[in-house]
This record gives C-alpha cells, structure tokens and sequence, in this order.
C-alpha cells in the first residue's frame, strides 16, 4: 500500500511491520531505519532546530502566537506521490505537522487517500496505534508479532526487577532545558516499567515547565536529560549546561544522565520498549546487560 507517514513515529511502526516497500513519502525528520531516507521528504519546518533551546523556544512561540504554522506540507509532492495511505497525529503540533492540515490537504486529493491518526499519549496507547497502522496496511498478522514481542520485552524487564526485588529510584526526565520541562505523556510509564518512580510527572499528562527549585523539591536520585529531538551528544551538552548553572548545583552529586530522547523517548513507536530497558540499565545497572554509549551518556 502506498503510504505517506507525516511524523517519526509512523514511519517506524511501518518499518516494524515491515511495510517499507510501501512507504513513498516522509518527513524531513524521519532518520530510522536509515533507508527511509532515501524517501521523498514532504515537510519542511519553518523553525530552526539547531538552534539553542532558548531560541527554539522562542521561535515557536512567536510563530504560534502570530498564527503561522510550524512545519509545511509539500502538496504538490504528496499528490505525485499518489498515496493511499497517509498517517498523521494528534497529540502534538510542535513536534509533527498538525491534522487539521493534513485532513485539509487530504480532501483536495484525488483519489482521496485513507488518514489513520495517532494520538497515543501512554504506552498502551502506542501498541493500540501499532495495531492500527497494521490493520490499515493489512497487516494485522505482523502486528500482533510485533506486539507480542515488545510486551515480551517488557515482561522480562519487570520479571527481573521483581525476581531481585530491586529498588526504585525517584526519578526525573527533563525533556527540555530552556525552559526547563517535565517529561509527559507515557514517559512516567516508561520510567515505571523500568523500575523506578517517576517524580515529577503523572502517566499521560502533558509535558509542563518545571523551575530548578521545584525539581530539587522533588528529591530526584536519578536526573534523565532527554531533549526532545536530540540525541545523546547535544543531550550531554544541555545536561552539562544545566549543572553549571547556580540554580542546578543541588544536583551535581545525583546521578545525572544524557539519553537519546530523539531516538528513544520521544517518539511514540516500538523505539519506546529500547528506552524502557536502557532506563532499567541506568536505574540497576547490575540486573541489566551494559547500555550502548550512543543510547545514554553518564554526566555526574
């Protein structure tokens, strides 16, 4: 089926299923598997994401405040590419392009393709997502695989937690840094699979600012800098950023961690059972095989 994926997410749920020889369209973030990026690309965005995360920040306030859109779609590329199939969200219209766009663009073509939303906002949510991107590429058999072994993976986490009785850190996730965010959504259930307690957010909650003094106030053990859309490198350069400032010296003696949030946390699809296990090999690194060094940096 020919299919246009809107957002990260998408494109690897497709890939899991594998479905690649489908996938004709891809946004301009789309990076994995690495093939996808051979893809016609059919977004762009208007904000500069190498930029600082203060001046990303900013940049997206004033173009929201001004009405403008965030990310462009690139029509006359999408009806070329004739799909059938065009997957989008709804959970988030700062990291991918909005649906209200995509459905608007939808009607106009000819003929018009099937949209399947995704909105997951928990990791139960993901797999139902999955399930129905597979059903809507008929591929249902290779869903339920695929969900079989990523439950699996799950299972074994906490079956090795439970078997050492192992100990739950109070935990936080920074998922911006300028200003400072509390990771949302299914990230607390990420961190509860993996054994510890997620201090500062509730499961399926949105991401909400957070200031030093009330991350401190929290009690972390463990502090997980995952920037939304970065990986471990430019994670490690805000995680050590943080700690230099005056207002973060309480956290220099916890245990403070850089993660590839782009690759690992943030995206709503099958990567998120890989950031389970590496956040159960940061909180009991002993019950755990070693984390790979691309997947998460240790700062202090």
């Amino acid at each position: 089926m020919r299919t246009v994926s809107l957002l990260p997410a998408g494109t690897e749920i497709v890939a899991a299923l594998g479905a690649l020889d489908g996938l004709v369209g891809v946004t301009h973030e789309c990076d994995y598997p690495a093939e996808v990026r051979s893809r016609a690309q059919v977004t762009s965005s208007t904000v500069d994401g190498e930029s600082a995360p203060g001046a990303v920040n900013g940049q997206v306030r004033a173009l929201a405040q001004g009405g403008s859109p965030l990310f462009t779609l690139h029509e006359r590329t999408i009806a070329a590419l004739r799909p059938e199939l065009v997957l989008t969200q709804a959970l988030c219209d700062v990291c991918a392009v909005s649906e209200t766009d995509v459905r608007a663009l939808v009607r106009r073509l000819r003929p018009e393709p099937r949209v399947v939303t995704l909105s997951a906002s928990t990791l139960d949510g993901v797999f139902d997502d999955v399930a129905h991107v597979a059903a809507a590429l008929g591929a249902t058999d290779a869903g339920d695989r695929l969900l079989g072994e990523l439950r699996g993976r799950l299972r074994l986490v906490h079956d090795t937690l439970k078997a050492a009785r192992a100990p739950r850190p109070r935990v936080a996730v920074v998922e911006w840094t300028d200003p400072v965010y509390a990771a949302g959504h299914w990230v607390p259930e990420m961190v509860r699979r993996a054994g510890g307690v997620d201090a500062l957010a509730t499961p399926g909650e949105h991401s909400r600012p957070r200031t030093a003094s009330e991350v401190c106030a929290a009690e972390p053990e463990v502090i997980l800098v995952a920037p939304c859309g970065y990986g471990v490198v430019r994670a490690a350069r805000e995680a050590a950023r943080l700690l230099d400032e005056d207002a973060w010296a309480w956290a220099r003696d916890r245990r403070v961690w850089a993660v590839d949030a782009n690759g690992l946390v943030t995206r709503p699809g099958p990567r998120l059972v890989d950031g389970v296990e590496l956040f159960a090999r940061i909180f009991n690194p002993g019950l755990f095989p070693p984390l790979y060094s691309a997947q998460a940096a240790r700062i202090a």
